[in-house]
């Protein structure tokens, strides 16, 4: 489907498709690199290492790639200058670079986020930056901790029902004088 799309309207330089053109085709998948020649697949914001991630990831190169040219993916940041990785090459065909469950094994470090750089090995090579591209840490998105009341602000309800227990007597007695 959308490959096949991508893929034709590539191959198809005298359409005349721009970047532009492309990215409004597939608002939710592709993204722009630092290099004019390469999109790439969205990444989600933050994950969990070493999970597949929801969409496979692809680099779209805009300009005429050889098919079987080899495509590899490094992550890095200030924190984790390089961040291993599993399955981080794959190879182009029809101007797609799909990667087979590319997995981030490295983590990025609490609120801090991977750069990916994309080597594209041409002759000579190209490289294209894709910043700020995922956050990754051990246990992924999560909802907020909920802060559990510690015993001591619960309320103590054993000495609330024998205090009403209490002030029931008192009424009963009460009531008979």
């Amino acid at each position: 489907g959308v490959l096949a799309a991508l893929g034709r309207s590539l191959i198809r330089p005298h359409e005349n498709r721009s970047m532009v053109d492309i990215i409004a085709d597939h608002p939710a998948e592709l993204v722009r690199t630092d290099s004019p020649n390469f999109l790439c697949s969205v990444l989600p914001s933050h994950w969990r290492c070493n999970k597949t991630l929801p969409v496979a990831f692809k680099v779209v190169a805009l300009g005429d790639v050889p098919d079987g040219t080899v495509v590899t993916v490094m992550a890095g940041n200030d924190e984790n200058y390089s961040a291993e990785l599993r399955n981080a090459s794959a190879v182009m065909k029809n101007q797609v670079a799909r990667f087979n469950d590319l997995r981030f094994v490295g983590r990025s470090g609490r609120g801090k986020s991977f750069t990916l750089t994309i080597t594209v090995f041409t002759n000579p090579p190209q490289v294209a930056t894709y910043h700020r591209a995922i956050k990754v840490t051990v246990d992924g998105p999560r909802e907020p901790r909920r802060h559990r009341q510690k015993p001591e602000d619960q309320p103590k309800v054993g000495l609330f029902s024998e205090r009403l227990s209490e002030l029931e007597r008192l009424r009963q007695t009460a009531m008979r004088v």
